[in-house]
């Protein structure tokens, strides 16, 4: 408490008339210590070799059991031009582009557009590696679901929330619940650390904002002893996350069509009741609603529930793309995950592809070869045509005009 003595001012973190020296009441394991939360640091590290192991020896064996493939990719042609318009410039160059591109690398347009698409298809994220992220996700999210419950279901405040305010601030606090807080929080802190070499996917900004708010979420809790709530708040986001994931492990691999898509909807009506009725109508009106039936509201109080908020916000953005996924589901046009399986610019390209998704990369690099040779050589014959045609011609008009003198 020395160090920033203005951050650790007790009105920013305590209710009025309770003060730092009335949490002393409580021995040191028996409640929350900001310097605790140095321990989510290694434990991130921890995770962030924990998940190389799995996806290096674990989750391979597991892909090949649920027949996950590995996609087969033709490498671009090198080109020092276009590769450095393309890490300089655009993935996609426009048409304009294009044209500049073709009299400065001297090939046509449709070796131009070939060679972009083949080089996107490089960076793509294969099959494999979407599986690995899935199953390590799925990993975490089914322990520590099943750990959080576990420690939860006996205690008064899984069934009445207003337990969750019972002489508070000064509640003890139980180890299990210190390292679920500190496993959670060092989890999100990983995902962090790996978010520039993890897939980048269309709702990428979401995701980063909401890691963000969560380690947020989860600190401040902490240190204003707001763990009762949280442990709550944890394990109601848990439970739609792991339908979510082990959806993904199926959609990548072969033949669990019926399966992946019964875990959709199950996904899907769990994900809408937990994140749009559950947590507004339970959780955050325990802490906006039944918390002012002890305490008056101070800073803290302000600064958590603008974070649920951010959290809610967040909820029924995702909710709106997984409704969205429902309605094509229902339509039988559902081929893609809308929320995260897909980057966006690859779905981009694939949709210019026509639908392709499928075809082998190699084949179709042969296939557009064939056709450039193809399209030269009619075009050769069509000169060629052309030109005896007007020979024939100037012949035909050259007799006539003799016979006409």
């Amino acid at each position: 408490m020395d160090l920033l003595p203005d951050v650790w001012r007790q009105d920013y973190w305590l209710p009025p008339g309770v003060t730092w020296r009335d949490m002393e009441q409580l021995a040191d394991s028996d409640r929350p210590l900001p310097q605790d939360l140095l321990i989510a640091l290694p434990l991130a590290l921890g995770f962030v070799a924990l998940r190389y192991v799995f996806e290096r020896f674990l989750a391979p064996p597991m892909g090949r059991c649920l027949g996950v493939k590995k996609r087969l990719q033709v490498s671009a042609a090198p080109s020092p031009k276009l590769e450095s318009f393309y890490t300089q410039r655009s993935r996609q160059p426009t048409q304009s582009e294009i044209v500049s591109l073709m009299s400065l690398c001297g090939k046509t347009q449709r070796q131009i557009e070939t060679w972009f698409r083949l080089r996107r298809n490089q960076d793509r994220p294969c099959q494999t590696k979407k599986f690995g992220e899935a199953a390590w996700r799925f990993f975490f999210y089914i322990t520590a679901f099943i750990a959080g419950l576990a420690c939860l279901i006996n205690r008064p405040w899984f069934w009445d929330r207003s337990e969750c305010w019972r002489q508070y601030p000064v509640q003890p606090m139980e180890r299990a619940h210190y390292w679920y807080y500190m496993l959670e929080l060092g989890f999100y802190g990983s995902l962090l650390l790996r978010i520039s070499v993890d897939i980048k996917r269309k709702d990428f900004k979401e995701q980063v904002i909401h890691h963000l708010a969560t380690i947020f979420l989860l600190s401040f809790s902490y240190c204003a002893n707001y763990i009762r709530i949280g442990t709550l708040v944890m394990l109601l986001h848990d439970s739609s996350d792991i339908l979510l994931e082990s959806a993904k492990m199926f959609n990548y691999g072969t033949g669990w069509r019926r399966t992946c898509d019964t875990l959709f909807v199950v996904f899907a009506v769990v994900f809408l009741v937990t994140r749009l009725v559950i947590f507004p109508s339970k959780i955050i009106h325990t802490t906006l609603v039944l918390s002012m039936e002890v305490f008056e509201p101070f800073v803290g109080y302000y600064f958590f529930n603008v974070l649920l908020m951010v959290l809610q916000a967040l909820h029924i953005f995702w909710a709106g793309l997984i409704l969205r996924m429902v309605y094509k589901f229902l339509k039988g046009k559902l081929e893609k995950d809308e929320r995260s399986d897909e980057e966006s610019e690859v779905e981009e390209e694939e949709d210019y592809k026509g639908g392709e998704d499928n075809t082998d990369q190699g084949g179709d690099y042969c296939w557009e070869k064939s056709k450039d040779t193809l399209n030269s050589k009619l075009s050769m014959l069509t000169n060629s045509c052309v030109l005896n045609n007007l020979t024939n011609h100037r012949a035909s008009v050259a007799d006539r005009m003799r016979k006409a003198q």
